[in-house]
């Protein structure tokens, strides 16, 4: 959905730069205990456990998801051979055997890149037909800097493609802090689901709900798709995704504790414990940065001049020897790597200690490959001075535009 709005089909929205995202059955289980209709279920970790919920739900009408944080999941397929993450099924039984062959294999979709991601849960529900299906979602608005509600009459498939065929189709209703969502809003936004009368007066009930569990839980995105009237005009989530803040989850340690490291790039998840932002990316030239928009300044002139960045690193403010030299090391966990660029204004992190950190890497992992360093800033001189000492070939540069120029020609 992000990248529905990055396209401008709605005003530019962004996403926090780092976001907790949890599996569809926490999420379920986060919306009953705010009263939010979802489908009866239960997530199991073994096809035995999947077998007995499936028997408790006294239905023959019964879906099997497979576990796992990526998009398109129904139209993925496993590595065991199985096509299919979102399975209509009638029996305990086939609960339990599909259960088998989704469990600890892993699920490719579009979104998951080619190695997948791991399905270490099944969420098991009681199949409901939908009359209507809508789409919801509550996002934080960067322009407006205010939450927002976006909608659609068309649920229940992709909204992108919806937001590119037809425009027309999205409605977007920004909230006000300090009001919220009144009973009016509530309203008007329901009569824009495509659900009849009495459904959009349930459909009110649960809107002011998200709009609570948004607030309360520091939540950067929930996602509602499909929003469904079912029989008797009960409105239901069908499927949710939710994303949170990662630095207000001290005030939620019960968010904290759904995270499923199993779903994170594990270099990305050893960075965060360091204080290091990395994510990485598909070039040949590893970045450490200080500073989000020093470091995506740093992206933009190493393409400038010819290069593709290996990494967004940034080291932060509280950068110690110790924390640089393990950013190098994360740099270096892609054999694609063959040139690092360091890019530190010493404000807040003091020069001297980066040279340190750097010169302690260069020499404990036996670098082969060419680190051009630009400092500027707190304890610069000191910096300079052990660079020069320590008698390894390290490109020093005060100015950016060499500097990149520089790491570009070595790498080519």
């Amino acid at each position: 959905m992000y990248r529905l709005f990055n396209r401008s089909v709605i005003k530019p929205f962004a996403h926090q730069k780092r976001c907790l995202s949890i599996h569809e059955y926490r999420s379920a289980d986060l919306l009953r205990a705010y009263n939010v209709a979802v489908p009866r279920g239960g997530a199991a970790d073994s096809p035995d456990g999947a077998y007995k919920i499936a028997q408790d739900l006294h239905s023959d009408g019964l879906v099997i998801k497979a576990q796992a944080l990526t998009g398109g999941r129904g139209k993925g397929h496993f590595d065991s051979g199985l096509q299919g993450g979102v399975k209509l099924v009638s029996t305990p039984e086939e609960v339990r055997d599909l259960a088998g062959q989704m469990l600890q294999h892993n699920l490719i979709t579009k979104q998951s890149g080619a190695a997948g991601k791991l399905v270490s849960a099944v969420y098991v529900v009681e199949r409901k037909d939908a009359v209507h299906e809508a789409y919801l979602a509550i996002l934080v608005d960067r322009v407006s800097q205010k939450p927002a509600i976006v909608v659609s009459s068309q649920g229940g498939m992709d909204i992108e493609g919806v937001a590119a065929k037809d425009p027309s189709a999205i409605k977007t209703f920004p909230i006000d802090l300090k009001t919220g969502v009144t009973d009016s809003l509530a309203a008007e936004i329901a009569s824009n689901l495509g659900f009849s009368p009495e459904a959009q007066v349930n459909a009110q009930d649960s809107i002011k709900k998200l709009y609570k569990i948004f607030m309360e839980k520091d939540a950067t995105q929930i996602e509602i798709n499909p929003l469904s009237e079912v029989s008797d005009n009960e409105v239901l989530c069908m499927d949710a995704k939710f994303g949170f803040d990662d630095s207000a989850l001290f005030r939620h340690s019960d968010v904290e504790s759904w995270r499923d490291p199993t779903q994170e790039d594990a270099d990305e998840v050893e960075a965060s414990k360091w204080g290091l932002n990395f994510i990485k990316l598909d070039g040949n030239i590893g970045c450490l940065v200080n500073g989000a928009g020093l470091a995506m300044a740093t992206m933009d002139i190493i393409k400038l001049y010819g290069g593709e960045p290996a990494n967004f690193l940034d080291c932060g403010g509280g950068a110690t020897p110790e924390s640089i030299e393990k950013a190098f090391r994360l740099i270096l966990t892609e054999d694609k790597v063959k040139g690092i660029f360091v890019n530190i204004f010493g404000g807040i992190v003091r020069c001297d200690y980066v040279a340190q950190g750097l010169i302690a890497a260069t020499k404990s992992l036996d670098l082969s490959i060419p680190v051009v360093v630009r400092l500027n800033g707190t304890n610069l001189s000191q910096a300079e001075k052990l660079i020069e000492e320590s008698g390894l070939k390290l490109y020093s540069f005060k100015d950016l535009d060499p500097a990149a120029e520089k790491i570009v020609e070595l790498t080519k």
